[in-house]
């Protein structure tokens, strides 16, 4: 909470029957300085919003804190019933391929935890519990200390007879000391694949574990842990479409594309997002969903290596890709 907000809080509630303009007046606010406060205020659940506009009064802290619990308490069911319905899908997409001759369907369980002391408690016990198969997807580099326990995590499973199979991005790779990282690995005996593009960071183990990020682009943010095979089969899927596209370490990488290897419509979106175009527009000029012309905009971020939009737009430029082929299609008509 910044000052100006803080000062006229205490002073609504110390002298409430002054009116939130009178007071914000006495405090030599201006009129966009006082709706800042307001607003803040608002967001945190300290002003009541009953009343003429000029009668809205302070908050108990207390009772403030009671409702930013209860709105990130439905925040997180809501979260939790999007992803059960994302789950539905791909359950839906890869069913019928993966349940072929399975056994009868196990328990299913989903569980959003925040808590990263936990997270890392939970994918410690499955690691240890692994007895078949291993896979993980990495959008970036690790640090020494996470390269360090992963190496001993490696020898303890592949000692045991677990196939540990990695999937990593291509420019992640590049850096030196990530290179070594995955000769470390590779020696071992782990399976590594390459990819231009990694959608996510994922964590699969026996076919009924999987760890997810409940924000693809916050890690911090907690994980989603999904149990059963029915659930983590989707995921499981996913991964091996994922592996069957990528290059097996150690193999020629295929050389800079340029922008020829995008499709026509990665080149169209590609031009949009140089010119600063929104994802809404991006999504009706392709004809195509606001949540697939946000994937394709992220898709063509990563393979650049670009950390914001600006920053893809000047690489592509650079690079030439922008003067391959010609931009935005017509519309739908």
């Amino acid at each position: 909470m910044g000052d100006q907000t803080l000062a006229l809080y205490l002073e609504l509630r110390e002298r409430p029957e002054s009116g939130v303009e009178k007071i914000a007046a006495s405090l030599g606010f201006s009129t966009e300085e006082r709706e800042r406060c307001l607003a803040e205020l608002s967001g945190l659940g300290l002003l009541d919003h009953h009343g003429a506009r000029d009668s809205r009064t302070a908050v108990e802290p207390g009772i403030a804190l009671l409702g930013l619990l209860r709105a990130e308490r439905e925040r997180l069911q809501n979260r939790l019933i999007e992803t059960g319905r994302f789950h539905d899908t791909l359950d839906i997409l890869a069913g019928p391929v993966l349940r072929a001759g399975a056994t009868p369907e196990r328990e299913i369980g989903v569980e959003i935890v925040t808590d990263l002391s936990r997270v890392h408690l939970e994918r410690a016990g499955i690691s240890e519990s692994v007895t078949h198969d291993r896979q993980t997807m990495h959008t970036g580099a690790v640090g020494r200390e996470e390269s360090e326990q992963t190496l001993e995590e490696d020898r303890r499973q592949l000692a045991r007879g677990v196939r540990v199979r990695a999937m990593y991005g291509r420019r992640a790779a590049s850096v030196p000391d990530m290179a070594r990282h995955l000769r470390d690995r590779a020696e071992l005996g782990v399976e590594i694949r390459l990819s231009p593009v990694v959608p996510m960071n994922m964590f699969l183990a026996d076919e009924n574990f999987a760890l997810l990020p409940i924000d693809l682009h916050d890690l911090s943010a907690g994980a989603i842990i999904a149990r059963g095979s029915a659930l983590v089969g989707s995921y499981l899927a996913l991964y091996e479409y994922c592996w069957h596209c990528a290059t097996p370490h150690g193999e020629d990488s295929p050389a800079e594309r340029g922008g020829d290897g995008l499709s026509e419509q990665q080149v169209a979106a590609l031009h949009m997002l140089a010119s600063g175009v929104k994802d809404e527009e991006v999504a009706r000029n392709l004809g195509v969903s606001l949540r697939t012309a946000s994937r394709l905009l992220s898709e063509i971020m990563q393979e650049l290596g670009a950390a914001s939009r600006f920053e893809a737009g000047v690489k592509a430029a650079r690079l030439g890709w922008l003067d391959a082929r010609s931009s935005t299609p017509e519309g739908p008509a």
